[in-house]
């Protein structure tokens, strides 16, 4: 019997949709979570099953966007993968794709490259998903003009939305009467989904550009456009400063059960100090913040700031503008050396997650990014940085209260799915931030492990029961393990 898939009329696996049949009838208990400790002969026999088990693509005809560099990597990488592990190629074949397979529209009637790009199995367009669902394959641009243009829209896009609104977190395709969160006492628009302020919202967009750049050399994405959205930023960091009080620009409440999913106070949080960080209502995983200066978000928002910095200087020669980044970024960098760091009574020195300027500080971590496991990975903090190290011990362990470690795999969640729900996420930001090649390959066993022999990543999964995850099409963490396979494993 072959996988059954069913298509959205976006073109994806749709959550609930999805399940597997091998071809050759075989359990899928074959991909049981001890593979790595079976014996000899049991492993032979897996292998062999692996082996005849069909890719879980869509079909060719079906596929969004075909990149002929991505494919040849696909292809590249087979009997190197193969030979490490069968399921490690399957699921590098499902999952590297995947962004391009079933979640990127793109178009040019409106004159210019526009993509828009679902996160999967939620038809919106989050800015931060959007730019690090298509983050991976910008190393091929250079190779595939199709790819480049694909790349160049979601960025044109990126910018028309933060135009629309620079608070909003997630973007319809087009205005819409009636949308999912209309009802949120906030300022919704009929072309927002979702109107989470995030300050990684407005990072992830201005990563990928300075990326393309540097990788493509091509500066027509640096227009009015452009201008306009870095004036849109830097005025909402500056209103997310605090300088006149908890009384901002933005406010935001949900009518809900869930305490992650709506604000304190009216709508404004909880009151930060002006002390030079920018605050966040929201964190990377759509939960409201406890206290407002989320600390991996700003260290996010001084490494992007100065590359934004760096283009107004060389490209739009626009001296002023270049020199408000650089000021916010050092402004930011001074007070995170204040009040990010803190003294833990086993771990020394390390980076709290949220602080308010007052002297609280929130001490854990969350599995999105960015997070404080992944500052090495989006931000300029070195893996070296002594302060990192002490911190990566401490979130990665049980003295972190949303660390989880069960009978089927082990990682970092958070409040989003709920206790015992560690993300595939958190191990793969684990592999990205360590030199040690062993740690490495120790996540990426962990993952095959916790996939729920689906050949897919998930949001999250049962730390006792990897088949009970949550969201069975979500396109970023599938790409993100794409891109870290590559790394691993295409040098």
């Amino acid at each position: 019997m072959k996988p059954i898939i069913k298509f959205s009329p976006f073109g994806g696996v749709r959550e609930g949709l999805l399940f597997l049949a091998l071809l050759i009838g075989a359990p899928m208990s074959t991909f049981s979570a001890n593979y790595y400790e079976a014996p000899e002969k049991a492993k032979k026999q897996e292998v062999a099953v692996q082996s005849t088990i069909k890719d879980l693509r869509p079909a060719p005809e079906k596929r969004l966007f075909r990149s002929e560099a991505v494919e040849k990597q696909i292809l590249d990488l087979k009997s190197k993968l193969t030979a490490i592990d069968p399921k490690l190629y399957w699921m590098f074949v499902n999952c590297f794709p995947n962004t391009l397979d079933t979640t990127v529209w793109y178009s040019k009637e409106s004159g210019d490259d526009d993509t828009f790009v679902i996160t999967g199995d939620i038809e919106a367009m989050w800015l931060r998903d959007s730019a690090a669902q298509v983050w991976p394959y910008l190393r091929y641009v250079n190779q595939d003009e199709p790819l480049r243009h694909l790349i160049r829209g979601v960025i044109r896009r990126q910018l028309a939305c933060i135009l629309i609104d620079p608070y909003a977190n997630a973007f319809n395709i087009k205005a819409i009467e009636n949308g999912h969160w209309m009802s949120d006492n906030t300022k919704m628009k009929k072309e927002l989904h979702e109107r989470k302020y995030e300050i990684d919202s407005l990072c992830y967009p201005l990563r990928l550009a300075y990326a393309y750049w540097q990788q493509t050399g091509d500066t027509s994405i640096f227009d009015e456009k452009w201008l306009q959205a870095i004036r849109e930023i830097l005025h909402v960091f500056q209103d997310q400063q605090n300088w006149n009080g908890p009384i901002t620009n933005y406010r935001f409440t949900r009518k809900t059960e869930a305490l992650h999913d709506t604000r304190s106070n009216r709508g404004y949080g909880h009151p930060g100090k002006p002390c030079g960080l920018i605050a966040s209502a929201f964190r990377p995983s759509d939960d409201s913040t406890i206290f407002p200066y989320l600390v991996p978000s700003n260290f996010f928002a001084v490494s992007v700031l100065r590359k934004a910095a760096i283009i107004l200087n060389d490209v739009n020669k626009e001296y002023g503008l270049a020199s408000d980044c650089r000021r916010m970024a050092t402004q930011v960098e001074e007070a995170l050396e204040k009040y990010a760091v803190v003294e833990h009574p086993k771990y020394g020195k390390i980076y709290a997650f949220e602080v308010d300027g007052y002297g609280s500080a929130l001490l854990m971590d969350d599995s999105n990014a960015p997070s404080l496991l992944c500052l090495p990975y989006l931000t300029d903090v070195s893996i070296d940085d002594p302060i990192y190290q002490n911190t990566r011990k401490f979130v990665w362990s049980e003295d972190n209260p949303y660390f989880f470690k069960g009978k089927a795999g082990e990682g970092i969640g958070g409040p989003h799915c709920g206790l015992n729900k560690p993300w595939p996420m958190s191990l793969v930001m684990k592999a990205f931030t360590t030199n040690d090649r062993a740690e490495k390959e120790w996540c990426v066993q962990q993952i095959l492990k916790t996939d729920g022999d689906t050949g897919f990543m998930h949001e999250s999964f049962n730390k006792d029961d990897a088949k009970d995850f949550t969201r069975s099409w979500f396109a970023w963490a599938n790409t993100l393990f794409g891109e870290l396979i590559v790394d691993m494993y295409a040098q």
